[in-house]
């Protein structure tokens, strides 16, 4: 949950959802579109106007006064005739006159019809009367979905309201200025207008769910926030391989992208970039201590531990360092089928004794890099792991190479990278960029902080890029992500990469 947000953030998320909110205002303005259209009758409206006469005869004293005197008496009798002329018994005596010149089932699509009469709060609803800029006119107006009918009924109250209203008034007179004529274009749905208002209402709500979205959204993005709230270092940031899907074997039902080892051809400059960085803040994490042995975990499976792990080993190894990477992850190991590694003997025969070192590790599966696979799955897994046999293990690979990386379960899954604390230096927890919540994260720290493990810091792991500060990601990447920011582009490697043994 997002507590506060300030410009840059909020340009940046709204950026990022851009495609959810062009879409959900336009469904909202096609859909007014659409429904003004369609759905919503046209209504037609016709219009009379009528002048008052004040027909009063002036004193000899008033003489003088005689047009301003005219001139107000026949603005208060406007308005006391529009009170009259909306009286139930006008709005009556119009609806006797509609059924005389209409079929009641006409009129049914027009107004409440009840015992073949016209409801009187029908038709008053469809009249709007006013003096004409505080004149002594008045503009009578009828608004109806049929246009015909709403001429009918201005010119049915223009022909009945001087004698209704000089029998009721009394005073005065009115003339009838204008005749009203069935208007030809409705006046109602105004379509653009609608659908003006509903792009409105749609990108307003569109704008309102990211932020609602965001702002309960717990997983972890801002590396910044993570750092703030852990108080621990975040050693690198790992761009998404966007290296599209392999192509699968005949018959084969795994249709997930296959993870991507540094040694791979056309690895995104950025995500070599990404992991130089990390093996550079390793190495100086690293540097005030003897204990090279380095745990790579995370909160949950599905968060790219394992490619992580293997992808800092060959980091490691390419500086000339000797490195061993551990596949401790024997419920379910990935390491072998990254490296294409055969997995008969690995960590778990070596711990019962069944096989030797010699045929254990893999020598060399990248330039200085040694690989010890997991080996048959074991039913007891975290026993193995905190065995004295283990033990010896591990500090015999300590004193022979100089990192020795080892690939533990998820921490919220298994308690397998804890029994481990007593041998390692501390661990390295990788997250999934928008996947990771803090939540998870929070329950992985604690169950560290209860052996008292040492937490060396974070690398959040497929960070799309796309989602972030785009002026950041170009100014340092270059424009693509390959390197064209530094003068070279796709496909090519400096000498200082090929000496270091990637492989193209």
């Amino acid at each position: 949950m997002k507590n506060t947000y300030s410009i840059r953030n909020l340009i940046a998320l709204l950026l990022s959802k851009i495609w959810l909110i062009v879409m959900i205002t336009l469904v909202f303005g096609l859909g007014s579109f659409l429904g003004s259209k369609f759905l919503i009758s046209p209504r037609y409206e016709s219009f009379t106007t009528m002048y008052v006469k004040n027909n009063a005869v002036p004193s000899e004293k008033q003489e003088a006064n005689v047009d301003l005197y005219d001139l107000y008496a026949s603005k208060s009798l406007a308005s006391t005739y529009i009170t009259v002329l909306k009286s139930n018994a006008v709005m009556e005596q119009i609806g006797t006159r509609l059924t005389e010149l209409y079929d009641i089932d006409d009129l049914s699509l027009v107004f409440k019809v009840r015992k073949n009469k016209i409801a009187v709060s029908s038709i008053k609803r469809c009249f709007s009367m006013t003096a004409v800029d505080q004149t002594e006119v008045i503009m009578i107006t009828a608004n109806t979905l049929n246009p015909e009918i709403s001429a009918d009924m201005c010119n049915i109250l223009a022909e009945i309201a001087p004698d209704f209203l000089i029998r009721v008034v009394g005073a005065g007179s009115v003339e009838i200025i204008d005749v009203a004529k069935p208007s030809s274009e409705p006046v109602s749905p105004d379509i653009p207008l609608y659908s003006l208002i509903g792009t409105i209402i749609g990108l307003s709500f569109s704008v309102f769910l990211v932020l609602l979205l965001d702002f309960f959204d717990d997983t972890i993005k801002e590396t910044e926030t993570l750092s703030e709230k852990y108080k621990k270092a975040i050693l690198g940031e790992i761009q998404t391989m966007d290296m599209g899907k392999p192509k699968n074997k005949k018959g084969s039902k795994n249709n997930s992208r296959t993870a991507t080892l540094l040694t791979e051809a056309n690895i995104p400059f950025n995500v070599l970039e990404s992991y130089k960085t990390i093996r550079s803040n390793l190495m100086f994490t690293l540097g005030t201590t003897d204990n090279r042995v380095i745990a790579v975990s995370s909160s949950n499976p599905g968060e790219g531990k394992s490619t992580t792990a293997a992808n800092i080993a060959i980091a490691l190894a390419q500086t000339g360092s000797s490195v061993l990477l551990i596949d401790a992850d024997m419920r379910k190991p990935v390491q072998h089928k990254l490296f294409k590694a055969r997995n008969a003997d690995g960590l778990s025969t070596l711990i019962i004794m069944r096989s030797e070192k010699e045929n254990a590790v893999k020598k060399d599966v990248v330039h200085g890099l040694d690989l010890l696979t997991s080996g048959p799955i074991p039913p007891n897994p975290s026993e193995l792991l905190a065995s004295d046999r283990f033990k010896q293990l591990m500090e015999e690979f300590a004193g022979e190479y100089d990192y020795v990386i080892i690939d533990t379960p998820p921490v919220n899954v298994v308690s397998d990278a804890m029994v481990m604390n007593n041998y390692i230096s501390g661990v390295l927890l990788v997250m999934k960029y928008a996947s990771t919540t803090y939540e998870a994260l929070s329950g992985a720290m604690k169950q560290i902080d209860l052996v008292k493990a040492n937490v060396l810091g974070f690398v959040m792991n497929e960070v799309d890029y796309s989602h972030r500060s785009r002026y950041y990601y170009s100014k340092y990447y270059g424009k693509d992500g390959y390197g064209y920011g530094y003068g070279y582009g796709y496909g090519y490697r400096p000498e200082s990469e090929k000496s270091e043994g990637i492989i193209d």
